[in-house]
């Protein structure tokens, strides 16, 4: 079948340069994607080219990108290496962007994903001009058939003073189905309550809607998506893996949760899918996932049915298991929900389920307060993306991270986080290779105990009790005791001397 089947959108095809052009200088411009996963591929980079050359001959152009989560190289990385942005939001992973952003000359905006759709509607970043959505077909009724994310799309065709649609061929027509998404989400005072009680309801539609008089250009594209391939899983991460399960297994037995546990999510990366992994091979069966993405091991673990059913918002697929699911699309839109991640983020749907939360970090200080943005207190990384959604709401919030970076000169384990994205309020337990602290019911002086103990490096430990023990000399409140003279010494080392070692 003709991917386009409306007629009258059919009639809108053009070249991705001439829907580019259709973007101009100022513009905010809400691309779809979420991780590397259904960005536009040609729009951006023929935008890219035009921003070049207008800046060659003396004119400014510059505009706002909007997304779900982080995109891939042809699409932020184009438009950084041209200083197309003005200011980008609300995730990235992009090394050229993240250059920008530090260095001052883009603006960057971190918010959680969660809040991204309802904040877009009350107008805080102002108009949104128009939106580049990559889809994998259009109906004769011109509905859209989402690809291999959701993210922010339904938000972006619905506010959108104009529409460009990238149809890319690549992806399998048998994801129509796959998707669930809800029409159903207010502001105040006219919300009302997201109707789920299980990860595996369906509450909404399989398509996406968009007034086709909003639609200015179809671009035909035949491109895969571009996820990084995972790194093979080291014994760091078996180990942090390793204390995860173990922790489950034990709430198990003491009747916390039941025996298929509770719904999970799990962060992007080597750690997420080594706990994926370790899923295979422990006790539990019939589990669900609730949550953003959709990595390898979660496939797995639908192949091998120890995951019953997934809810997320995107793929975050490694090459060979990006086709593996083209190819069994139909099979696996039997056991996968890709949701709005308005939906997928939802505070009030993550406290219901009961989800619990496995994350990294950059870094947590004795007291339990976490950061996982910011490298040294001022430089981001990639962004809080959706583990604020999850840390804050979820009945368990673990943050995991090996014990230290940079070769064994950064501590993980610091006296006082640099920067904090979850706050002792919202952390559950820590897991390092050297075991898993859990908080719960702790107060700070007993956490710091805890953590120090068992999450610290071994080379690490002997100066983060000296600091806890002189803190609670000299602090005048005990309470939390620091001295603030030396809570970020660490860090000023490492910056002075590229050690924190003392």
């Amino acid at each position: 079948m003709d991917r386009i089947a409306h007629p009258g959108l059919r009639a809108k095809e053009m070249s991705a340069e001439d829907a580019a052009a259709l973007i101009r200088p100022g513009h905010n411009v809400g691309m779809s994607g979420f991780t590397g996963a259904a960005y536009p591929k040609a729009v951006p980079v023929a935008l890219a080219k035009q921003i070049g050359a207008a800046h060659a001959a003396g004119q400014d152009f510059r505009i706002g990108v909007w997304t779900g989560a982080s995109t891939a190289p042809e699409l932020d990385g184009e438009l950084a290496l041209v200083d197309g942005v003005d200011l980008r939001m609300p995730y990235q992973s992009d090394p050229e962007t993240r250059k920008r952003i530090n260095e001052g000359s883009m603006n960057y905006c971190d918010i959680h994903l969660s809040h991204v759709a309802p904040t877009v509607w009350q107008g805080f970043f102002g108009r949104l001009d128009t939106a580049v959505v990559e889809v994998a077909g259009i109906d004769e009724h011109g509905d859209l058939i989402p690809a291999s994310s959701v993210g922010n799309n339904k938000t972006w065709l619905d506010i959108a003073d104009q529409v460009i649609l990238e149809v890319n061929e690549w992806h399998s027509l048998e994801l129509l189905g796959m998707h669930d998404i809800y029409y159903g989400t207010e502001l105040p005072p006219n919300r009302v309550p997201i109707p789920m009680t299980h990860p595996a309801d369906r509450i909404g539609q399989t398509t996406l809607r968009v007034d086709p008089e909003k639609v200015v250009a179809v671009v035909r594209t035949n491109a895969p998506d571009r996820n990084s391939t995972l790194k093979p899983v080291d014994d760091i991460s078996k180990q942090i893996a390793g204390h995860f399960l173990e922790f489950l297994e034990h709430q198990v037995k003491v009747g916390r949760i039941p025996k298929n546990l509770l719904p999970l999510q799990s962060g992007v990366g080597n750690i997420a899918n080594a706990v994926l992994a370790g899923l295979d091979s422990g006790p539990f069966r019939n589990i669900y996932a609730y949550t953003e993405v959709i990595q390898d091991g979660m496939v797995d673990l639908l192949d091998s049915g120890t995951v019953a059913k997934a809810s997320a918002t995107a793929f975050s697929l490694s090459p060979p298991a990006a086709e593996r699911m083209n190819e069994r699309a139909a099979e696996y839109r039997e056991k996968i929900i890709l949701r709005p991640q308005e939906i997928s983020n939802h505070p009030e749907v993550i406290r219901r389920l009961g989800v619990i939360a496995c994350n990294g970090m950059v870094e947590a200080d004795i007291y339990g307060n976490v950061n996982s943005t910011h490298v040294m207190g001022t430089r981001i990384m990639n962004g809080i993306g959706g583990s604020g959604d999850f840390a804050r709401n979820s009945l368990i919030s673990c943050f995991v991270s090996p014990s230290t970076a940079k070769g064994g000169d950064i501590s993980v384990i610091v006296p006082m986080a640099s920067h904090v994205d979850h706050t002792e309020h919202d952390v559950s337990a820590i897991a390092t290779e050297w075991g898993l602290a859990d908080l719960r019911g702790l107060s700070p002086k007993k956490r710091a105990k805890k953590i120090i103990d068992t999450c610290a490096h071994p080379d690490f430990r002997p100066a983060l009790h000296e600091y806890f023990e002189w803190a609670q000399k000299v602090s005048k409140a005990q309470h939390t005791p620091h001295d603030l003279s030396k809570a970020l010494g660490w860090h000023q080392r490492f910056l002075d001397e590229g050690t924190m070692h003392s």
